[in-house]
Order: structure tokens, then C-alpha cells, then sequence
């Protein structure tokens, strides 16, 4: 079950909505403006973000914000309207970390159906070691594998992809990843 809440009433005409299954075929029960005949649908929410590496260190921040206040994450947050998914990314990292990156391939899809997100992590190369965390950061700070807080790492979809990060690269190879998180 999601975690949002229900639909109330109409965006275009502000008439309240009744939940059925809509007349054209399809075959979810939506919100329907009884009114206007509009159909909101609900989709999911897109997360974006970056696996930034210098060197054989990957960059990790340690959030201010909830949820999960106090633990460890890759620069990663709510795509916007307007922006590509990698422009996204890059965004997030640097308002997260105040990093400078050179973007690389889509490195993993996770689908997290529960709470209606899919995140979207880009591998990138750090262009500098040096740092200027934004609001929602502690502190940003490079971690050798064997030294990431893996216990203080705050999401499942974070420690996926850094499993799936240094595996590869002990690979020598970097594939994409399509994972879904239950």
C-alpha cells in the first residue's frame, strides 16, 4: 500500500472527486471528477542522484533532513519539472554536496513500489575533493569501501547500489542495474 494521501478534489474545476474505475477502458480505480469527467491519474515520484567517486573513494552525505536524520547517503533527491533526469542528478549533487562532477552512464533503476518512487543513480566522477554541503547536508565526506558506515547508511535503494558499485568495480566493468526494492 502507498503512502499518499488520496486525491480530494478536482484540479481543474475544485468539484470533489469520487474513486472508480474510469469508463475508458481502463482497469485501476482512479479519481474522477464527477463534474468536469477528468481523470487524475497518480504516477510515481522519480528520486535522482549520483555514485560520485574520486579515485577509489565514493562520496557519501550525511543528512540533515528527515527522513532519517543523522545517516549516511548518496547526493540524491526529487526530480523537477523541466529537467532531465541526469540534469536532475547533477542538480542534487550539487546542492547536496557541493561537488563538482562529470557525469557518466545510468548505473541502477530501483523501483520501490511501496512508497511510489523510482530512483535513478548516475556513476560520476568527481572533478575535486573539495566540498561545500548545502542545508540539507551534515557533513559530505569520501569513504574507502572498507570504511562506509554500512549500519548508518539511510536507504535500502542507497546500499543496493553502492553493493552493486564496488562489485562492479572490482569487475573492472560497469553494467546497469534494474532492481526492485519490496
Amino acid at each position: 500500500m502507498i503512502l499518499r494521501s488520496p486525491i480530494k478534489h478536482c484540479r481543474n474545476c475544485g468539484t470533489a472527486v469520487v474513486y472508480r474505475v474510469p469508463d475508458d477502458g481502463d482497469t485501476h480505480q482512479r479519481a474522477v471528477c464527477p463534474a468536469c469527467d477528468t481523470i487524475h491519474y497518480e504516477n510515481p515520484l522519480n528520486v535522482v542522484g549520483t555514485v560520485p567517486y574520486f579515485g577509489d573513494k565514493v562520496l557519501l552525505c550525511k543528512r540533515n533532513i528527515e527522513p532519517r536524520w543523522g545517516k549516511w547517503t548518496l547526493p540524491a533527491g526529487f526530480m523537477e519539472l523541466g529537467e532531465t533526469t541526469a540534469e536532475g542528478a547533477m542538480r542534487e549533487t550539487h546542492e547536496e554536496a557541493g561537488a563538482q562532477i562529470e557525469l557518466e552512464g545510468l548505473f541502477t533503476v530501483l523501483s520501490v513500489p511501496r512508497v511510489g518512487q523510482v530512483h535513478l543513480f548516475y556513476r560520476a566522477r568527481l572533478l575535486s575533493d573539495r566540498f561545500d554541503p548545502g542545508f540539507e547536508t551534515l557533513e559530505a565526506r569520501l569513504f574507502e569501501e572498507h570504511e562506509i558506515p554500512w549500519d548508518e547508511i539511510a536507504f535500502r535503494t542507497v546500499k543496493e547500489t553502492l553493493e552493486h558499485f564496488f562489485a562492479d568495480r572490482a569487475r573492472g566493468q560497469f553494467g546497469v542495474h534494474n532492481l526492485d526494492v519490496l
